[in-house]
Formats: structure tokens, C-alpha cells, sequence
């Protein structure tokens, strides 16, 4: 699965807050994203991340899967 910088994510299960769509801010062999809810910032293993996601949203607004 290809995440870029600046791509939302949207994932299985939802935050604490109550929100299931997060921000990549970057990507690495750990990735880290902003909840869009809270906005706290959290970094976590690219393996653990791409099993939670249901979608990868670009910028321009296309899916990626």
C-alpha cells in the first residue's frame, strides 16, 4: 500500500475521540499521522498501520488503494 505525505487516511477502527480519518505527516519505516478529530499526533509501525486501513485518500481527492 502507497501512503504519501499529506494523504488522509481512512481506517477500520475509530480513534478514542470518536473520528476514523487521520493525516500522514510522515512516512518512513514508522509512520506518523494526526488524528483529524483531535489532532494529536501519534507514531506507528508501518506494518501495524497499513492492517487498519480501510482507505488512502489523496489530496486531489482520488482513492488509492
Amino acid at each position: 500500500m502507497i501512503m504519501l505525505v499529506g494523504d488522509t487516511l481512512e481506517m477500520k477502527k475509530k480513534h478514542p475521540c470518536g473520528e476514523s480519518t487521520f493525516q500522514v505527516l510522515r512516512v518512513g519505516s514508522d509512520i506518523k499521522v494526526k488524528c483529524l478529530g483531535c489532532s494529536r499526533e501519534v507514531t506507528v509501525a508501518r506494518v501495524k498501520l497499513e492492517k487498519g486501513v480501510k482507505r488512502v485518500i489523496t489530496p486531489e481527492g482520488e482513492e488509492r488503494k
